[in-house]
């Protein structure tokens, strides 16, 4: 058990971060049937935001300030990048995403160089701890059960509240519960706001864990988030999360018995497989689309 447990730990950690990233994914996507290319991008900006913001300002300040500026960058790229375009074919909105996101991957590497930045040390949670006889930073043990609490204060968000009913309005029949008076700008916006808010937490608790920022870091996690995202059921929130956890512990795992190699590609296998034998994920509904 001592040689399993670290695996297990940072297993569970590093899926919990999955999990907060896929839900972006997984929100828009169920109410604008829209894969959201540049979430792994905005995810990446929340860390150099980070990176700069700790560096002039005490960490009261510069936390709640980057989860600010990262829901207001999201919100911006939903009414830029996709807004314009809700009545446009599905190809031209993926080109749009695709756009973004290498305009945000662009930018980045001309504000920094392309310079890897050391991510700042966050008091109490980057702390060492001992589990089991394990030495883990207190953040692996803190990421599930904040996941675990972020998700289920959404859950009942979405099941309880006005904006959470028009959520799920919008996301069986868009155009319907246009013409039955849902504001849907603003249910997309809060979308965009819920998904971009935990992308910020992901990032303060993965780059925790992997100290260095660059101009691309957030692309592999994205797209685990987004194989997570799919093998949970996407539009799934329960499934999204679930899917991360179960790709982040695997992924630990197959690093442990040293085939770190074949560890991003057991990923996009799995992504091959779930979409050739049950293509709506374990969670997803069958939806009937009309033409």
């Amino acid at each position: 058990m001592s040689r399993i447990l670290p695996y297990l730990l940072s297993g569970i950690s590093v899926g919990g971060q999955y999990a907060l990233i896929s839900i972006g994914y997984t929100m828009v996507y169920g109410i604008l049937r829209l894969i959201n290319f540049a979430h792994g991008d905005i995810f990446t900006v929340a860390g150099l935001l980070m990176v700069y913001a700790a560096a002039t300002m005490p960490l009261y300040i510069s936390a709640p300030l980057v989860i600010i500026l990262t829901i207001i960058l999201g919100v911006l790229v939903e009414k830029v990048a996709y807004k314009p375009l809700r009545t446009a074919p599905r190809m031209s909105v993926m080109i749009s995403a695709i756009g973004m996101s290498y305009l945000l991957q662009n930018t980045m590497w001309y504000l920094t160089g392309g310079l890897a930045k050391k991510y700042p040390t966050l008091p109490w949670i980057s702390d060492k701890i001992n589990v089991g006889g394990t030495t883990t930073s207190r953040v692996t043990l803190i990421t599930p059960f904040l996941t675990v609490i972020l998700v289920i204060f959404l859950v009942m968000l979405i099941k309880k509240t006005k904006i959470g009913m028009a959520m799920r309005a919008a996301s069986r029949d868009f155009e319907t519960a246009q013409l039955m008076g849902v504001k849907v700008d603003s249910v997309v916006s809060f979308t965009f706001i819920v998904g971009s808010g935990l992308a910020a937490v992901g990032s303060m608790l993965y780059f925790t864990n992997y100290a260095t920022v660059t101009p691309v870091v957030g692309a592999m996690p994205g797209l685990k988030a987004f194989v997570a995202a799919v093998f949970g059921g996407i539009g799934s929130i329960p499934g999204a999360v679930i899917g991360g956890f179960i790709i982040g512990i695997c992924e630990s795992f197959i690093k442990g018995a040293s085939w770190t190699t074949f560890s991003d590609a057991f990923t996009f296998g799995l992504l091959i497989v779930i979409l050739g034998v049950k293509p709506t994920g374990l969670f997803g509904e069958s939806l009937t689309e009309k033409v």
